[in-house]
């Protein structure tokens, strides 16, 4: 049996405080420190606990070259190097694990991009319990307990010395716009979306407006927001509900054909429960007409830019690009939309088949018809959008 280590895998010492009854008992605090190292491997689930021989003989084992089993065992401590194969970061040639290892290192990461993203992913987190649980423990006592926040400006001259710039006087159309987007968590389920509305925003924020074969062969998409290398990697799976015309369920956004590929149809009754379990328990999202999956294709980007050290930072800027082109798309139709990041993402790679190395969700967006009542708080200092309500 050949074996080689895992590729990209991270090892982090940490503390822990553990409580220890005997330690109290002989007049101690009954707290002790628990030194131990954790591996973050992305080829895997979860974190992995080792013990310090495990920890060095990682460190020791090829990444790249393929060694007998028994031949390692000479120099290694063979229960050592089995706890590290039942642990997954020592790989067979043959096997899921290293099917999926090899398929990591194919994708072109570079180990700490990688190993922060599937790190932060989570699964079946509800936001509104620890909410609930975080108010419970400072009492709304928020500054007591965490200190000041950061200065709303960082200033770093003198007012005397600051150059004012002039204001424009008449508001453009830009500007009447942008005093509008305002995050929303407030939609009418009573009223469906009309289909060019719909159509549009999509279009707006992800359709492609010409596919450019270069002379290297490789095909570009030109679309209304910039994306690293022009490769857009980033791809729209969409949860409706209440658009006219589209029956209720998941599908993927075609960019090029401005089309949608039908993936699974849902219960109507069941899509709010989807939504809010997918987006970690923020119900005020639940209603909205139209819920966008924003999603990386790692190899998309990674194929050129290879264990890049700003490939993956690029990847977000391109989600958030997108995002603000869909806020601004959805509040010229006089539409509400949102962003979050506070999401589950192993939950949303299994409602729609995604292979988390091969590709996976970084944000949520959705948008749609505003309720005529203000029943969640919304963020409207300009009174842009619920004027009435608070005049």
């Amino acid at each position: 049996m050949r074996v080689r280590r895992c590729g990209p895998v991270m090892l982090e010492p940490r503390e822990r405080l553990e409580f220890n009854l005997s330690a109290l008992a002989a007049g101690g605090s009954g707290l002790s420190r628990v030194l131990e190292w954790i591996a973050l491997a992305p080829h895997r689930e979860g974190e992995v606990e080792l013990t310090p021989e495990e920890a060095i003989a990682l460190g020791t084992l090829s990444p790249s070259a393929w060694v007998e089993f028994d031949e390692l065992a000479q120099t290694h401590s063979r229960a050592v190097l089995d706890a590290l194969l039942e642990k997954k970061l020592l790989v067979t040639e043959a096997g899921e694990t290293a099917q999926r290892d090899q398929k990591l290192r194919d994708t072109h990461w570079r180990t700490p991009s990688a190993v922060m993203h599937y790190a932060s992913r989570w699964a079946e987190v509800d936001t509104e319990g620890l909410q609930k649980d975080f108010a419970e423990m400072i009492g709304g006592r928020l500054i007591d307990r965490l200190g000041p926040p950061a200065p709303v400006v960082r200033e770093r001259a003198p007012a005397t010395q600051r150059l004012r710039l002039p204001r424009k006087s008449d508001a453009s159309t830009l500007d009447v716009l942008l005093d509008s987007r305002v995050t929303c968590r407030n939609f009418d389920r009573s009223r469906k979306l009309p289909l060019e509305q719909f159509s549009a925003v999509l279009y707006r924020a992800y359709g492609a407006r010409s596919v450019d074969e270069t002379t290297l062969g490789i095909p570009l998409l030109k679309k209304g927001v910039p994306a690293a290398g022009a490769l857009h990697a980033t791809e729209a799976y969409l949860i409706v509900q209440h658009v006219e015309g589209v029956e209720p369920g998941l599908y993927h956004y075609h960019p090029v054909e401005h089309a949608l590929e039908p993936m699974r149809k849902l219960d109507p009754d069941a899509i709010p429960a989807l939504i809010k379990s997918l987006t970690a328990a923020q119900e005020y999202f639940a209603d909205a007409h139209v819920v966008v999956i924003a999603t990386s294709r790692f190899f998309r980007n990674f194929w050129k830019y290879r264990n890049h050290s700003k490939a993956y930072r690029a990847l977000i800027l391109d989600v958030g690009h997108l995002s603000q082109t869909l806020y601004l798309a959805a509040t010229e139709l006089g539409l509400g939309a949102f962003v979050t990041a506070v999401i589950n993402e192993i939950d949303i790679e299994r409602t729609f088949g995604l292979d988390p190395l091969e590709e996976g969700p970084l944000a949520v967006n959705g948008f749609g018809i505003r309720a005529p009542e203000l029943n969640e708080a919304e963020f409207d200092p300009l009174n842009a959008v619920w004027a009435a309500q608070t005049a």
